[in-house]
């Protein structure tokens, strides 16, 4: 970056909760200058109370994703207000439990225009400041799910496969600007509120897959590349695993991720049907963390799931290395 993180203009969606959240709280104790967006318009403002106790300057501009002229308009108050944009995250997301084909399709399309077109309109607003500047970061937050797929999110899955191709797609589009740089962050289950949000027509109660990590390590990562640009940062290690799993044998790992989803990211509990914060934003989940992390800590027992992921993990890896080592005799 041209700018220290005290002398920069960072643009954050998804502000008001979660990984969003985390990151406005780092940033400003690094002194940025902050333009917080989301939903929660009461959020929003202790979230700007918050980021001035802890050393950075801050302003909400309640914001709905979903609507181009609203973050087209978010971009320009930025730029009316602090004269540049030197930093966009891109993060607001929502998501949706159920089976393909038992998810109301409306719903479904919501996840997509939330997470993915949020992220288009969010790029195209802030790309020609970038151009005019000569200089900028666009951060996409996507998921460890970009790497390997997952049931009973689909939607959620897709979005995030597409965030991940569209930072490649904008980083040879922009190579005409090197300035300018697109950073992809890959964070795997993060304690924050997106499960008690989320949509669900499974008909039972969700929680995120462990292990759960806190959103404050993601907020450091972005915080990094903020400073560092590269294309991609894995947020937490089992995404990692799981993603270098994939590469090598997905027709091993897809099983077992499928496996995994059925017995650790659901609760033992019944759960109604809801369309969770789709449409409408909701009061509860206003920090933040999520609570997840102790909840996963009650619930665990035996070796730690890193650990029986790696284990699981040298499994498709050996069958590999036998399978390289005969093709090398041959």
């Amino acid at each position: 970056m041209p700018r220290k993180l005290r002398d920069s203009v960072i643009i954050i969606t998804g502000a008001s909760s979660g990984i969003g959240r985390a990151a406005a709280r780092a940033f400003a104790q690094e002194g940025a200058t902050l333009v917080l967006a989301a939903r929660r318009a009461p959020l929003l403002d202790e979230a700007e109370d918050e980021c001035a106790r802890l050393g950075g300057r801050a302003i909400a501009v309640p914001t709905d994703v979903t609507q181009p002229d609203a973050v087209e308009a978010l971009a320009r108050r930025a730029i009316e207000t602090y004269g540049r944009i030197d930093v966009w995250v891109n993060n607001a997301a929502v998501t949706l439990f159920g089976r393909l084909e038992e998810t109301p399709l409306e719903d479904y399309e919501r996840v997509i225009r939330t997470n993915l077109f949020g992220y288009v309109y969010g790029a195209r607003s802030v790309i020609p400041y970038f151009r005019e500047q000569g200089a900028g970061v666009l951060i996409n937050v996507a998921s460890a799910v970009a790497a390997v797929g997952q049931p009973h999110t689909s939607a959620y899955v897709l979005t995030k496969w597409a965030i991940r191709g569209l930072s490649e797609c904008l980083r040879m589009e922009l190579r005409d600007a090197p300035g300018i740089r697109v950073c992809t962050v890959l964070p795997a289950s993060i304690d924050t509120p997106l499960f008690q949000h989320a949509a669900n027509y499974s008909g039972r109660a969700v929680q995120p897959m462990p292990p759960v990590y806190p959103p404050e390590m993601v907020a450091d990562v972005i915080i990094d590349l903020a400073q560092h640009p590269r294309r991609e940062a894995f947020a937490g290690l089992s995404g990692r695993i799981a993603a270098l799993g994939h590469g090598v044998a997905p027709a091993l790992v897809e099983p077992m991720m499928a496996r995994q989803v059925e017995r650790k990211h659901f609760q033992p509990l019944p759960a109604a049907p809801t369309r969770g914060n789709l449409f409408e934003p909701m009061g509860e989940g206003a920090d933040a963390r999520g609570g997840w992390q102790q909840l996963n800590q009650r619930q665990r027992s035996g070796p730690s799931t890193t650990w029986t992921a790696l284990a699981l993990l040298s499994i498709p890896l050996g069958i590999y290395a036998w399978r390289r080592a005969r093709l090398g005799s041959r």
